[in-house]
């Protein structure tokens, strides 16, 4: 019976470290895609405000 007890020990602990190191990849995951938005967010009205300046242009041109 001490055996098996051990096992079961040393099997909970591997199951709790890999919960532990589970839940540390997801929050790094969340905290890249969260970045990536922010970036996207970003280029996309560097985009619009350079379109507009573009058009504004072109505008001036006629």
């Amino acid at each position: 019976m001490g055996v098996l007890s051990i096992f079961q020990e040393c099997r909970a602990q591997i199951s709790v470290e890999l919960i532990i190191v589970l839940a540390a990849v997801v929050a790094v995951v969340l905290i890249l895609v969260s970045q990536l938005q922010e970036t996207s967010n970003e280029g996309s009205k560097k985009l619009e405000e350079t379109s507009k300046n573009v058009f504004k242009k072109i505008d001036d041109i006629k």
